[in-house]
């Protein structure tokens, strides 16, 4: 049974998800190395359930028993739960790496999730510990607002593992989707053609602005452009080289080299104030 969850990594996603555990009455752990980053995780997660108040998402009371489930910590010592959710670097070597460290303290039957958006949960499990308990959890920007999480089952993860997890995500009040082992999995193999293709167009010298108008007055939510500038370019073009080489690199699939420029740049989008957007300028 799960009771207490440790979320490991305190950015965006990892702060969204420890806000989504807690609020979903669970015992959360959230840790980071860098206790500056602790400190910006507990501020972005209390701002989000004063914004859920405010739009009476949430009672106050609410908001102070979810707030009571948290704990806030930079000593890896005091990462000891029932499930382990990764939300860190992606890095299949950071990741193995933070496993490893943390099964000498954990249980047997600890669940080590990670919230990888395209590596391998296979090549994940394979230098961890009974490899059984290894699963992807990934779930979407912003976690707090994206009811999707897809369960990745690795060659090694046991259904009951698979499970387990797949069950933990309704508790959480998302909604799971099951999936074997693939890269990109589900969403981000479907979606590579989205961001590529619009990529293409604008190296022809289509706006980015009307490309994201047009697919939004089409029915998405958001346009290519700005859904790249929210997840982050580094991690988007990192997901699309991972699934371009894992595929054989086909050329439909090919990273652009547009992306690449804005990575080389240190223009990433929202978290760097700039990447197809200018977020500096806004008020």
């Amino acid at each position: 049974m799960i009771n207490t969850i440790c979320v490991c990594g305190a950015g965006t996603m990892g702060s969204g998800i420890a806000q989504v555990c807690a609020q979903a009455g669970y015992v959360t752990i959230q840790f980071d190395v860098n206790a500056e980053m602790v400190a910006k995780s507990k501020l972005a997660i209390e701002k989000g359930f004063r914004t859920m108040v405010d739009k009476a998402r949430m009672t106050a009371e609410e908001m102070q028993a979810a707030s009571s489930n948290l704990i806030f910590t930079s000593d890896i010592n005091n990462c000891k739960a029932d499930i382990v959710i990764e939300a860190i670097i992606e890095k299949l070597d950071a990741k193995v790496s933070l496993f490893n460290q943390l099964s000498s303290q954990n249980s047997h039957d600890t669940i080590f999730a990670t919230n990888t958006s395209s590596l391998s949960i296979t090549e994940v499990s394979k230098e961890v510990e009974n490899p059984s308990r290894v699963v992807g959890m990934h779930f979407f920007n912003p976690a707090p607002v994206m009811k999707l999480v897809e369960v990745v089952k690795g060659e090694n993860t046991s259904i009951e593992t698979a499970e387990q997890v797949y069950d933990l995500v309704y508790k959480l009040g998302k909604t799971a989707v099951m999936c074997k082992d693939a890269p990109g999995f589900i969403v981000n193999r479907v979606a590579r053609p989205y961001y590529l293709q619009a990529m293409k167009m604008a190296e022809m010298g289509m706006e980015i602005e009307a490309i994201d108008k047009l697919m939004e007055a089409t029915g998405f939510k958001m346009g290519p452009f700005k859904l790249m500038d929210l997840i982050g370019m580094d991690i988007n073009y990192s997901v699309s080289n991972i699934v371009w080489e894992a595929l054989g690199k086909p050329e439909r699939l090919e990273p652009s080299s547009l992306q690449k420029q804005k990575v080389d740049a240190g223009n990433l989008g929202k978290k760097s104030g700039k990447g197809f957007y200018d977020y500096n300028s806004k008020v």
